[in-house]
């Protein structure tokens, strides 16, 4: 299977525009799209890949500000479950999750998934309790999770202390299924396979406006010039927020920073990922041996995209009770990503009120996981005007008070 760097992808890609550019810039009408994605982070390029594979939909274009996949696809830990309490939650993920099983062979395409399982700890008997509920709930979904005690966690993940000063571990929801996957991959493999479609795939291009006519969106305005399209596309994460405003709507999301963080390789000591909510940490070990580490929001509304020490130290410091080796470890590199939130910490994947423009949103901090799932489900409601995976996480649900509540069950947000 042969591998591209993101260098290749690049150039592959200017390479496959030169064409396109000096059409743009001609006196010739301006280009013209079925449909814009704006983002090309991981659920932009998937709705787009789905949008070519499943419905026939190829003339598209992803805009994307920046360089593809430098936002939060390569800013997270990479992290992959499915365990969440609500129906639509499970529904979505465990998609998401059966889709990321076959990713490498679907998009030709080795993104290294790893289904190493997920240990979500419980250190307090409200843990124990929510835990055990999501089981239950989780059989009845279809998805594969069951409560383990303290032993077996400490057999499935020898260097965890079971007795912390503060918080004893009880026990945990296992998720055998659920891993992680080499982020970056997740990017690249989708952009060679809607490239490979025809797509467009435009960085270093921010879109600083939209146009409409009788309530219905006409095309956008970009630092490289306007472009026409019957159909938009919003999945920029952090900066939904701004989208929707030069779209004329405002979104209940805020955006704050997610930080994390790796330490230096070390000999394979973890095979699992662990999950320890009560304290805002979780920890799993790369294939080069770092321990890849993060933990909760920023307490404040920010677009920063960097890591601070006081925010690494108090998850750290966390972390160091549940697992006293790691004390002994330097830190090799830290960052942040821009994650939006909602008040019922669930999605947005919705209609708007400008016609033909859809959005993609409010992941939280649990978007990568969802990726596949995010991008079929965007994809089809685009295509069809509705989603039985989307139509749960719709805009209406805020005006009507049917939440999809998973901010406890969630724990660290997602």
């Amino acid at each position: 299977m042969r591998r591209y760097s993101a260098f290749a992808i690049a150039r592959e890609a200017l390479r496959h525009h030169k064409g396109w550019e000096r059409a743009w810039r001609s006196p010739e009408p301006r280009p013209r799209y079925d449909a814009i994605i704006v983002g090309a982070g991981g659920h932009g390029l998937a709705t787009a890949y789905f949008l070519g594979k499943n419905h026939g939909l190829k003339n598209v274009a992803i805009i994307e500000k920046g360089w593809l996949g430098g936002g939060n696809t390569g800013r997270n830990t990479t992290i992959i479950r499915s365990n969440y309490l609500q129906d639509p939650s499970a529904a979505i993920y465990e998609k998401a999750r059966s889709l990321y099983e076959t990713i490498s062979q679907d998009l030709n395409y080795n993104v290294m998934f790893s289904p190493r399982g997920v240990i979500m700890l419980a250190q307090t008997h409200h843990e124990v309790r929510g835990y055990q509920r999501t089981a239950h709930a989780n059989a009845l979904q279809g998805v594969q999770t069951e409560w383990i005690g303290p032993e077996r966690v400490k057999e499935l993940c020898p260097i965890i202390n079971l007795d912390g000063p503060r918080y004893p571990v009880l026990g945990g929801l296992w998720q055998a299924r659920g891993g992680t996957a080499r982020h970056d991959a997740v990017a690249w493999g989708y952009a060679r396979a809607c490239s490979a479609m025809g797509m467009d795939i435009i960085q270093q291009c921010e879109v600083t406006g939209v146009r409409s006519s009788n309530g219905q969106v006409m095309g956008v305005e970009t630092t490289k010039g306007p472009i026409d399209c019957d159909k938009l596309g919003v999945v920029v994460a952090g900066h939904s927020g701004v989208l929707a405003e030069m779209a004329g709507f405002r979104l209940p999301i805020e955006s704050v920073s997610l930080q994390a963080l790796v330490s230096e390789p070390i000999k394979p000591c973890m095979d699992v990922v662990v999950m320890a909510n009560t304290v805002h940490g979780y920890m799993s070990q790369s294939d080069k041996g770092e321990m890849v580490i993060g933990g909760g929001t920023d307490g404040y509304n920010n677009y920063t995209q960097r890591g601070s020490f006081h925010h690494v130290e108090e998850t750290v410091r966390a972390l160091i009770e549940t697992f006293p080796m790691i004390s002994r470890l330097k830190m090799l590199r830290q960052w942040g990503g821009i994650v939006d939130v909602t008040g019922d910490r669930s999605p947005i994947i919705s209609k708007t009120p400008l016609g033909n423009c859809f959005i993609n949103c409010g992941w939280g901090t649990g978007g990568f996981k969802a990726i596949p799932g995010s991008g079929w489900a965007m994809a089809e409601l685009m295509a069809k005007g509705g989603s039985t995976l989307a139509d749960a996480f719709s805009l209406d649900r805020f005006r009507e008070g049917r939440f999809i509540d998973e901010s406890v069950a969630a724990g660290v947000a997602h």
